[in-house]
């Protein structure tokens, strides 16, 4: 039917008018093009400023991967109860890596944990000056925000494309991607915890002749920490979920051996490590919600 009505309208309102081909095709080389130049010109530059996330990356993988694992174990059961004290995350801690070691992927389950670690820490020391701006700006956020909506919609694989033309293959562009992937959430609620800071705090703070950088660091972010602790255990998940598309352009890891069960379809590998990953992002999880409770307690004790 909707042919025969095309009989009797014109062209236009049948068929949706499109840009030339041809246009296209020149608008697209011309990006290409151009974007590609950019990179060759300053592709020393790129490298160098890259060259130090490159090292502490390898010396952060080869610490985690030469230390031996009950040394390794007992730290990282150290840590979790210090954030967490609670000995049933502890103890899925332990059963977690435990598994993770018998099943044969320690090794590559160290190579996750150091890029996770590296991506997580550059999310933080970008997403919490950003979000500070945002929560002292109305301005700053209506610009930012448009761009944190497109980069948590924007397909994942995507990423990956100017990445892959401006860094190359290799383990710091699958970092780069992570971080690019996983910063919004640090920034979106650093944000919002620093604007839920109740304002009767912020004009006590006032009445005492606090200057605007006191007054952050002393009131704002302190009394937003759970917030913010929600924000990393978000990046630390999102980091864990890119992980595995990031091994399309050279990073290493369970990521590695997922993408290698996908091609080859080793359903057993595939699962071993997913449920590896899935381990990983438990231990997190828990030890990190546990230290936002915590801090949410806290802080209801000394201002409540």
């Amino acid at each position: 039917m909707a042919s025969t009505l095309c009989n009797y309208l014109p062209e236009v309102l049948c068929r949706f008018p499109e840009i030339d081909d041809t246009v296209m095709r020149v608008a697209r080389k011309s990006i290409d093009d151009s974007f590609k130049g950019f990179v060759r010109a300053y592709g020393n530059v790129i490298d160098a400023v890259t060259h130090p996330l490159q090292l502490f990356l390898n010396w952060l993988e080869a610490l985690f991967v030469n230390t031996p694992w009950f040394i390794f174990l007992a730290a990282m059961v150290l840590i979790v109860y210090l954030t967490s004290r609670n000995m049933r995350i502890v103890a899925i801690t332990v059963i977690g890596m435990l598994f993770i070691g018998f099943v044969g992927l320690w090794e590559d389950t160290m190579i996750t944990l150091a890029i996770v670690t590296v991506s997580t820490l550059l999310a933080i020391v970008i997403g919490i000056p950003i979000g500070i701006m945002m929560a002292r700006s109305d301005r700053a956020q209506s610009l930012v925000n448009p761009i944190l909506d497109v980069m948590q919609t924007l397909p994942s694989f995507v990423y990956l494309i100017p990445v892959v033309m401006v860094f190359g293959i290799g383990k710091v562009p699958g970092v780069i991607a992570v971080v690019i992937y996983a910063v919004p959430p640090m920034i979106r609620l650093t944000n919002l915890g620093i604007r839920l800071v109740d304002r009767e705090v912020l004009e006590a703070a006032d009445a005492f002749g606090s200057s605007p950088s006191q007054k952050l660091m002393n009131v704002q972010i302190p009394l937003a920490l759970p917030t913010v602790m929600a924000g990393i255990n978000q990046t630390i998940m999102m980091s864990l979920a890119m992980v595995v598309v990031a091994s399309m352009i050279g990073v290493g890891g369970l990521g590695k051996n997922v993408l290698q069960a996908i091609s080859n379809q080793f359903l057993t590998i595939g699962f071993l490590n997913g449920f590896a990953l899935v381990a990983i992002a438990i231990i997190f999880d828990r030890a990190s919600q546990a230290y936002g409770k915590r801090l949410q307690r806290h802080t209801e004790v000394v201002h409540g």
